[in-house]
């Protein structure tokens, strides 16, 4: 599988799409308005009068959230606006980039762009003209380069970052075997478990490098990816469930014939949820992005239960820094 040319989320808007069951996804999204506002602010005070700000929503798939991140940074911009009646502030310009894989159903991002979600955060600052924003699509993966250097003021991704760019090497090719397992579960053996981590540690690092050259000085990230709290790679909560039911109708589909086994036993999900200390350790290792702040918060799948659940998110909020010596 190459996973840039592959993997996206179920297109259009019928009732099996992406679109009209992302519900769970909104719920995290929303939980990490604090750090957005927050980020957004510190980017506005670093700019100079008549600049043009620069964000980025990474991963930004499709349907109802997709221009939420952008509807929330906007009604930022505004409300600093009004708080402290800076005019260089209701100068400013926006261009705001929503970026995925490809194959991402873009047209339906598009046709949504006149929607009244939108349009409600370009609001009037006191009797003035509201703020432009300038909305583009730009595909790619995170995991290469896709904006010029010194380009950007913020960037956001939300349930992204467990992606991988790849499956691990050694699984793809055959040299280790994942026991009938699609990801880490309760069979996997240890040195398969460890590729897993392995690749996640080379992708993150790599993704860290790339935003640093993209990002101006200063320049903020807040991203939100599923995680798990503890060290016990196999211990995923609901999370590892999901890809074990989805590993069990595999199986199923086997035994029937109507998949072969040597397929199921080649395919493993280009996935890893890592710890909290993973992530931080990574970053500070990087020596190239400050923690602002990093949390976790749980969810459950039940987008109309506001309780805690199984489901571990962490949210790294990151400043650009000078490489220390």
């Amino acid at each position: 599988m190459t996973v840039e040319r592959d993997l996206h989320m179920a297109n259009g808007d019928s009732e099996n799409s992406y679109a009209a069951n992302s519900s769970f996804q909104r719920k995290a999204l929303t939980e990490t308005w604090p750090e957005l506002h927050k980020a957004t602010k510190a980017v506005l005070k670093s700019l100079s009068p008549g600049s043009t700000m620069v964000a980025a929503d990474l991963g930004c798939s499709s349907g109802p959230n997709t221009l939420l991140v952008v509807s929330e940074v906007m009604n930022t911009i505004g409300a600093c606006a009004r708080e402290t009646a800076d005019d260089s502030i209701s100068a400013l310009e926006v261009q705001f980039f929503l970026n995925d894989l490809p194959g991402n159903d873009f047209n339906l991002v598009f046709r949504s762009l006149d929607e009244q979600q939108l349009r409600h955060s370009l609001v009037p600052v006191e009797g003035k003209a509201p703020v432009p924003c300038y909305v583009a699509g730009l595909p790619g993966s995170i995991y290469t380069r896709i904006f010029p250097c010194q380009s950007v003021h913020l960037f956001h991704s939300s349930h992204c970052l467990m992606w991988r760019s790849k499956v691990p090497e050694d699984l793809s090719n055959g040299t280790y075997v994942n026991g009938g397992n699609i990801y880490i579960g309760k069979t996997t053996p240890q040195v398969v478990a460890k590729l897993f981590r392995e690749q996640f540690q080379k992708d993150f690092e790599l993704f860290l490098k790339l935003r640093y050259k993209e990002l101006v000085p200063g320049g903020r990230m807040v991203l939100t990816f599923i995680g798990r709290k503890g060290g016990d790679m196999p211990m995923h909560g609901t999370v590892a469930r999901v890809w074990e039911v989805l590993s069990e109708a595999v199986h199923h589909l086997v035994e029937k014939g109507r998949i072969e086994k040597k397929k199921l036993s080649s395919f493993n999900m280009p996935y890893y949820a890592p710890s909290v200390d993973e992530v931080t350790q990574l970053i500070k290792q990087s020596n190239i992005f400050e923690i602002e702040d990093i949390r976790l918060f749980e969810t459950n799948f039940d987008a109309h239960d506001d309780s805690d659940g199984d489901v571990v998110w962490i949210v790294p909020a990151v400043r650009k820094t000078l490489p220390r010596s």
